[in-house]
């Protein structure tokens, strides 16, 4: 079976010891560990600090990973371009995660390879609650042309994090993609392989009378199609069937408004469909 490795680095590059003075050993707790198929990380005396990352190191590359980098996040399904990943823990964008995410001193987090049955399965390939606000290597990434006041709380990587809350707007759990009022703002979701879609999901903030909404939408694909969406007024979860298509990237553009109010935008974006190169573990 195919190995794979995690590691926490400092921001100076060096592996993170914990001094576990619970342990039998004479010796640290060196942060590595590398195995087949599946493996982990834990401590019970390490508190993260600035510049902390992650880097998952697989055997071979373009591998499928689930992962999970800490307890307040679902685990991700993510599609990794050559052998190598970093995930820079996200202290100074907290105000978009959980209150307790990345937080304490007790920590579990793990990765192992996807199964084959759930690289292939027909689902949601837009989610990632593990991106990052610039690109990592890690697939699917949103990103954008405009994000208000660069503030973690309208990043375009909360698109795409699994969380619905559209009813308010700010901090977790009601984080979204703002656009600044900007009229030629462009959300771009790359999903770093060629996929199948059919059908995409629109939620979009819903903060009346504060938001406003989009009544038309359009969508440019890699192949140079595009589809037009018209959606309407409403908190509910809006699907659009559309032409199945082989690409590798989606922009949501030309964003319509259909009001006199300010704010209009998106609290997450889905996008369904299948992968169509499916790799071997």
């Amino acid at each position: 079976m195919p190995r794979i490795k995690m590691e926490l680095l400092n921001r100076e590059q060096n592996v993170r010891v914990e001094g576990d003075r619970h342990s039998q050993s004479s010796h640290d707790h060196v942060m590595e560990r590398e195995d087949e198929d599946f493996t982990y990380l834990a401590c019970q005396q390490l508190e993260y600090a600035a510049g902390d990352k992650f880097r998952i190191t697989t055997e071979h590359p373009n591998r499928y990973l689930v992962v999970q980098l800490d307890e307040a996040l679902f685990p991700s399904l993510v599609y990794v371009k050559g052998t190598s990943w970093e995930y820079e823990i996200p202290l100074s964008f907290k105000q978009a995660y959980p209150e307790k995410a990345f937080t304490g001193t007790k920590h579990y987090v793990s990765v192992r390879y996807a199964t084959e049955s759930e690289i292939t399965q027909y689902r949601n390939l837009a989610l990632n609650t593990h991106d990052q606000k610039h690109d990592s290597n890690a697939y699917p990434h949103a990103h954008a042309n405009v994000e208000t006041r660069n503030d973690p709380t309208f990043f375009a990587r909360n698109a795409i994090d699994g969380i619905y809350a559209n009813c308010n707007h700010g901090s977790y759990p009601y984080q979204s993609w703002g656009i600044n009022q900007q009229a030629d703002a462009e959300l771009t979701l790359d999903f770093g392989r060629t996929v199948e879609l059919d059908r995409i999901g629109l939620v979009l903030r819903g903060d009346f009378p504060h938001d406003s909404w989009w009544k038309e939408v359009t969508i440019a694909f890699s192949d140079g199609s595009t589809e037009q969406l018209y959606p309407v007024k409403s908190r509910s979860i809006q699907y659009f069937e559309i032409q199945p298509r082989k690409v590798e990237w989606l922009v949501l553009k030309r964003l319509i408004k259909g009001d006199e109010a300010l704010f209009p935008a998106l609290t997450q974006l889905e996008a369904y469909g299948k992968n169509v190169d499916v790799m071997e573990k």
